[in-house]
């Protein structure tokens, strides 16, 4: 193996004296790089703004002693997570040195994070349920994946009966709700709404109705020419001109508005490039057999046309992640407007770095795992 290694090494780096020369000034550049980072990450930079608002951070202005409506949230959220994935990645996925990982993990959470007591003993449950999650749906797989669905669909009301309060439970305006609470919240919420639109436009715009092509044609056309931002403003200045006086929409939800009108025009041509990958004679043999179009559409054309083009859906899940930073710009606290909010404070102005760096590794945590599922059900999907 080491002399493979050295073979490579020959071939690709030391192949001649050129490329020699600029490896090792490669090599020098990176050493010096990463020296200076890590000299102003351990010597420099004040972390003491990412531990002393990391609450605010997480859950902005939500009232403290509600947390425990957030921690259920988490848990189920969790639980249902670590259930989907047990049943479409197997039980043999929980190898030794994930548990170890996972492990590892938790416990320098438990260490590093400034919590109290109970939110520490929060912690280790949601952990337990993670696991006790992963394992069910790995031993259960056929028994729960029908009910799956049903089941993410069922957590959405009580996640925001949870956060909102009501029918028992005592309000909390959705201005209180921030940060990364509000992140997660806004883009689960418009990548459920915005896949089944996108889908539906997609077949619209292959269908053989002159009104209902055109239609989609047009709304997705339109769309992909403006930019999110415009979508946004154009959502929450102009949504309401369409109601009654009488009828108000909420901030949220017309930034919600916003962005799964945005996202089902790209979603849209993202399914259309997979229902054009499905070969014409599959569907005639369908037809043959008697199959009606709804059928073939939901049995033989649907499930390869999204099978083929997972990559891309997964990217328009993530950048729409990603877009919610824009939020900010049209009045809502999300991750990125509660970073503007702290670094206003006086005792942190200045310290841009140690907020943007923190934020920018919670959105890359969130968008690699989303990659990583995405890479794992292509190789489940393709055997």
């Amino acid at each position: 193996m080491t002399n493979d290694k050295l073979t490579w090494l020959r071939k690709n780096l030391f192949s001649t004296w050129y490329n020699s020369l600029l490896t090792v000034v490669c090599l020098v550049l990176l050493f010096w790089v990463l020296r200076g980072v890590i000299t102003w990450a351990t010597t420099q930079a004040q972390w003491s703004v990412i531990q002393v608002n990391l609450r605010l951070f997480i859950v902005g202005r939500f009232p403290q002693t509600l947390y425990w409506r957030t921690w259920i949230v988490l848990a189920i959220a969790s639980t249902l997570g670590a259930v989907t994935a047990g049943v479409f990645f197997g039980k043999q996925q929980l190898t030794k040195q994930f548990s170890a990982l996972f492990t590892l993990i938790i416990g320098v959470l438990l260490v590093a994070l400034p919590l109290d007591f109970t939110s520490r003993l929060w912690l280790l449950l949601i952990a337990a349920l993670l696991f006790v999650g992963f394992w069910v749906g790995g031993k259960f797989p056929k028994l729960l994946t029908p009910w799956l669905s049903l089941l993410w669909l069922l957590s959405f009301p009580i996640i925001l009966w949870l956060l909102g309060g009501g029918f028992g439970l005592q309000s909390v305006s959705t201005n209180l709700w921030n940060g990364l609470l509000l992140t997660l919240l806004m883009a689960a919420i418009s990548i459920v709404l915005s896949f089944p639109i996108g889908v539906l436009l997609a077949l619209g715009r292959t269908s053989n109705l002159p009104v209902v092509r055109w239609f989609s044609i047009l709304y997705i056309e339109i769309v992909r020419g403006v930019p999110l931002i415009g979508i946004l403003f154009l959502a929450q200045v102009m949504l309401p001109l369409f109601l009654s006086a009488d009828m108000r929409l909420d901030r949220v939800l017309r930034a919600i508005a916003g962005l799964v009108l945005f996202s089902a025009a790209y979603m849209a041509e993202n399914v259309r490039g997979g229902l054009q990958s499905v070969p014409r004679g599959q569907i005639e043999a369908a037809k043959a057999l008697g199959l009606n179009t709804v059928l073939v559409v939901l049995l033989i054309v649907l499930p390869q046309a999204l099978r083929t083009v997972i990559p891309a859906i997964v990217g328009q899940f993530i950048g729409l992640f990603k877009d919610t930073s824009l939020l900010s710009l049209v009045g809502l606290v999300e991750l990125t407007g509660i970073a503007r909010s702290i670094l206003a404070q006086p005792q942190f102005i200045g310290r841009y770095a140690e907020v943007y760096i923190f934020i920018g590794f919670i959105y890359w945590v969130f968008c690699y795992s989303m990659s990583l599922a995405s890479r794992r059900l292509e190789r489940q999907l393709s055997n």
